[in-house]
């Protein structure tokens, strides 16, 4: 048996369970993170998905229980309803020798009178989605004022799907003495943020620090004989770089411009960001590129100022840029969590001062892609169309209700996934909520029948105008 896993205070009816499930062996997540749970200290849990999160935060919570009188003591915020049914299995199983656990889902796409029903008749741990059990707790069917702990699992898929207010009023709503636990793939400034005011000196465990798992930045060169060619080899780059997501910068708002109507020719899905855009413009493409459905965006370093996107593939310097430390900023923005992040700078031969001062400010040689009469003659064939016009896995709608009219993540996540709207989980990406409208994504071959099916119902009681933004 694992060490770690043998030194831990567990009770006889947990133990007992891990030896019939045939646990012997803890994932670095679960090694690390145990022991401080155990203790009762809030903790930040970093790792990537699938790497047994779920574990490792169940056994601290059934270990902590007092199964008489039957109180809410736990609280599990999940971003989906299908994680929070995965969730409580997992509990259940893993507590299957403590008598008369009782877990309870909250989730949209069921109904709320016998959830409240089973509230009333008393639960141990809840496990839900932020909006649902936000739900249950303004309509005072839930009663948070026993509750030991709480569990912010794949805290920044929440996040990113729009939940933050919904989380926000939770853990406001919750006892001040308490552990709060986050467990993410990633860890984005939001994420910072909550952690500095709902946690107390929290342990921080992440397994990116493994050497296995560090994410890398592979840094390329593309030299290019004529700066006239320089949109070709852009689009060579996007063909021969696999990617869901790029983004490009070019150091003047015209540049971008130019490139946005060469790639649309081109066929790729592609957006831009300057500064030339009202805000609601720039709401829309920002709100398209986060949710993947648009591939490829071309900003400037001004209008891309604290952009803040997970799971980008690819950085392409268009323009190589004034300063190095730019250089090092706008790499930064892809190989995040635990992914190999590729950024390729375009350069002329002109430019092989800059070149230089950013390998002298980054310790790094750049990876020559090949020479200019190799890689860009002017003759050369186009790439594939398929790779590079591959369109967005992805749409957006837009829907015509906002925070003025109390638009919630969760109302527009059951609506979709109720029985009127059918999706499942998986369908749908990141929602936000802004003053007066919402955007919600979802996937491309959904896409049409959902727009559909939110035009034609009601979402809070309510009808509101949806329109598939292209």
């Amino acid at each position: 048996m694992d060490p770690v896993l043998r030194s831990l205070p567990l009770p006889a009816p947990l133990s007992q369970a891990l030896d019939e499930l045939g646990f012997s062996t803890l994932t670095p997540i679960q090694a690390a993170s145990l022991p401080p749970l155990l203790e009762g200290r809030d903790l930040i849990g970093q790792s990537r998905t699938g790497s047994g999160k779920t574990l490792a935060f169940a056994l601290p919570v059934l270990a902590r229980l007092r199964l008489s009188p039957r109180a809410l003591q736990a609280l599990v915020l999940c971003p989906t309803r299908e994680l929070s049914a995965q969730v409580a299995r997992e509990l259940r199983r893993i507590g299957r020798h403590l008598p008369g656990l009782q877990v309870l889902v909250l989730a949209g796409g069921a109904p709320l009178r016998p959830q409240a029903s089973a509230l009333e008749r008393g639960t141990h741990v809840v496990v839900g989605t932020p909006g649902r059990v936000l739900d249950h707790l303004r309509r005072d069917t839930l009663r948070l004022d026993d509750v030991a702990t709480v569990v912010l699992d794949e805290a920044d898929r929440m996040l990113d799907m729009g939940f933050a207010d919904d989380m926000d009023a939770i853990l406001d709503a919750l006892p001040e003495r308490r552990q709060t636990v986050l467990f993410s793939a990633t860890f984005p400034p939001t994420m910072e943020a909550m952690s500095r005011r709902f946690q107390r000196n929290p342990a921080r465990v992440s397994m990116e620090d493994a050497p296995s798992e560090v994410p890398a930045i592979r840094q390329c060169l593309l030299l290019v004989g004529d700066p006239a060619d320089k949109p070709k080899a852009l689009r060579r780059v996007l063909a021969e770089h696999p990617h869901e997501s790029a983004l490009v910068f070019a150091n003047q708002k015209a540049t971008v411009a130019e490139l946005d109507a060469a790639m649309r020719g081109a066929g790729v899905s592609v957006a831009s960001l300057h500064g030339d855009l009202e805000q609601y413009e720039r709401d829309l493409v920002l709100a398209k590129f986060r949710n993947a459905s648009t591939r490829v965006l071309i900003a400037t370093d001004v209008a891309a100022r604290g952009l803040d996107v997970d799971h980008l593939d690819l950085v392409i310097n268009y323009d190589l840029p004034v300063q190095p430390d730019i250089y090092v900023h706008r790499i930064g923005r892809t190989g995040r969590a635990g992914k190999v992040g590729v950024a390729v700078s375009l350069a002329s031969a002109r430019e092989k001062p800059k070149v230089q001062a950013i390998e002298a400010r980054t310790g790094t040689r750049l990876e020559r892609l090949g020479a200019p009469a190799q890689v860009e003659p002017t003759d050369a064939p186009e790439p594939e169309a398929s790779p590079l016009a591959r369109d967005a896995r992805m749409d957006t709608l837009r829907i015509a209700g906002g925070r003025k009219q109390k638009m919630r993540p969760g109302d527009i996540l059951g609506a979709l996934t109720g029985e009127a709207g059918g999706l499942r989980g998986e369908d749908i990406g990141k929602i936000e909520i802004h003053e007066n409208f919402s955007y919600v994504a979802v996937a491309k071959e959904v896409a049409r029948a959902a727009q559909k099916s939110l035009s034609s119902g009601r979402i809070k009681g309510k009808r509101f105008v949806v329109v598939l933004v292209k």
